[in-house]
């Protein structure tokens, strides 16, 4: 697969978590387990974009 296909998955990825994590804090509170799971997932997600972009 070629490195702008990943990006871009990746931005769709990271795009849908955040907004997962938003709608969860709104029910939950941020600092909600299910919410801070969310979160973490959200930063692999974002540490994986940076790898890719630093390439």
């Amino acid at each position: 697969m070629r490195a702008i296909s990943k990006k871009h998955i990746l931005l769709f990825q990271i795009n849908h978590k955040r907004k997962r994590m938003y709608v969860k804090a709104k029910l939950f509170g941020f600092t909600h387990p299910e919410v801070v799971a969310v979160s973490q997932e959200l930063d692999t997600l974002l540490n994986k974009y940076q790898r890719i972009n630093s390439l």
